[in-house]
């Protein structure tokens, strides 16, 4: 799926210390296969889903903490001018912009707030084949704790229009679309006094099911973790899951008897 606006999510990576282990979970629970690009590019998994790209699983690179995660990228169409435009809005720059052989560039870079995320210029490779189908990404959500400077620094970087849809101590949630278009890119929750103190401001990325209990069930069966039960909302079916490693994400699938296409 090539020709992603700049600001719109365009691939998610997770980066895992038993790689091996994470092709099963992830095999079983969402019916990928894998391509390895080889030592040369880090031993980098492309999963596909019926042959499409649809994500990418990799080690924990040596001498780097051990750590299980997701991660989230957005289109851009010049890293190097993001980069001077996410210092001059308070983010930080992690690493990069790095080219990719012909693929792309990539730049890690994090929010004032802390969540770190990537922006990727395309080269050969745009992104997402597939997406929105079971098995695929289906939506983006920014987890902080400082909605004061991450919204104006998302909104200044991106672009985005932002629609505040519930705002208080209980849920603090915020839309992001780009501008002139109808359908939001990402969400903002401001983290409360429910969520853990050591939890850190993270992207959540969600993965299309065509059955969230059926999906949080296999989640269990696989060794992984249930955060949250599965819950209706006006937007589906939804359960926030950990992998067997630690790796947060999200489930998102029909309401009881809806159609999961």
């Amino acid at each position: 799926m090539a020709g992603f606006v700049e600001g719109a999510p365009c691939w998610v990576d997770a980066m895992l210390p038993d790689l091996e282990a994470g092709r099963r979970f992830y095999g079983e629970l969402f019916g990928w296969t894998f391509e390895d690009a080889g030592e040369e590019h880090g031993s980098y998994h492309e999963a596909r889903r019926e042959g499409k790209s649809a994500a990418g699983l990799f080690p924990v690179p040596a001498g780097q903490e051990s750590v299980a995660a997701w991660n989230l990228h957005f289109a851009v169409s010049d890293a190097a001018v993001f980069a001077d435009r996410v210092a001059a809005a308070g983010g930080k720059l992690v690493d990069g912009p790095t080219k990719v052989g012909d693929a792309g560039t990539l730049l890690i870079f994090g929010d004032p707030g802390g969540a770190v995320v990537g922006a990727w210029q395309e080269g050969t490779r745009a992104g997402f084949e597939v997406q929105g189908q079971p098995g695929s990404f289906f939506w983006p959500e920014i987890y902080t704790r400082d909605k004061e400077t991450v919204d104006p620094f998302y909104e200044s970087v991106f672009g985005y229009a932002g629609q505040q849809v519930a705002e208080g101590a209980e849920f603090d949630f915020k839309l992001w679309s780009m501008p002139g278009q109808e359908y939001p890119v990402a969400g903002r929750l401001q983290m409360n006094e429910y969520y853990p103190p050591e939890l850190p401001a993270h992207a959540l990325v969600y993965f299309r099911v065509a059955d969230t209990d059926a999906a949080v069930a296999k989640v269990r069966e696989l060794g992984g973790t249930v955060t949250r039960e599965p819950s209706d909302s006006p937007f589906g079916r939804s359960a926030h899951v950990v992998d067997d490693q630690g790796a947060r994400f999200a489930l998102m699938g029909p309401v009881a008897g809806g159609d999961a296409h």
